[in-house]
């Protein structure tokens, strides 16, 4: 995908993985983190936050650029989900290794929410209200069973600290993962692909 085939976005995050993939898949984008506190309500499930806390993070950050507004603003939020249990960063090192402890010898998903706030044209004029397009990736990912000397060294790393779930998928918890299945970036933290299908379905892409 050639860089001048989408147009410019507006990160709504920090991510240094996302700015990565971004890169790599050609955007041309600039970086506006958006920062809310990312806390699950009574009864919601994961699918529900994501959803939630991607949307909330782009109009955050679509509130703040000045108008005219011309470029989308893409936010994203990845939770990896054991159960019916929403891991998300963990708080320390002992978090951390209780996670690994969880995701140890199991299967997990991983579930994306990709926020999408655009201006449609309309004839020769923009719309005044923007698009709102939100969607939820979901990767399922199977870990090999962890010795606890192995979760003690990759904890002690410090690699865990600020990943949902404890762990990077790209990192040195590569070795410990035995499949995926379904978008690997997903777990990365953006789901590349359906970015582009979202892009290319708002026509914000020539066709």
């Amino acid at each position: 995908m050639a860089a001048n085939t989408a147009p410019k976005l507006i990160l709504a995050s920090a991510s240094p993985r996302r700015r990565e993939l971004l890169k790599a898949a050609g955007f041309d984008f600039e970086v506006l983190p958006a920062s809310l506190p990312e806390v699950a309500r009574i009864g919601e499930s994961p699918e529900e936050f994501v959803r939630r806390m991607a949307q909330e993070k782009a109009e955050a950050v679509w509130r703040k650029l000045p108008q005219p507004r011309w470029h989308p603003v893409l936010a994203a939020d990845t939770v990896v989900v054991l159960g019916n249990q929403l891991l998300g960063k963990p708080a320390d090192a002992d978090q951390a290794r209780e996670m690994l402890q969880a995701l140890s010898g199991n299967e997990h998903r991983v579930l994306t929410g990709l926020c999408l706030v655009y201006l449609l044209p309309q004839g020769p004029a923009i719309a005044t209200e923007p698009t709102v397009d939100v969607r939820v990736a979901s990767t399922v990912v199977k870990f090999s069973k962890l010795t606890e000397l192995e979760i003690q060294e990759y904890v002690a790393s410090g690699e865990p600290l600020d990943k949902a779930g404890a762990y990077a998928i790209q990192g040195r918890a590569s070795k410990y993962v035995e499949w995926v299945r379904g978008c690997y970036f997903n777990v990365v933290g953006l789901p590349v692909s359906l970015l582009y299908r979202m892009l290319r379905e708002a026509h914000l892409i020539p066709q």
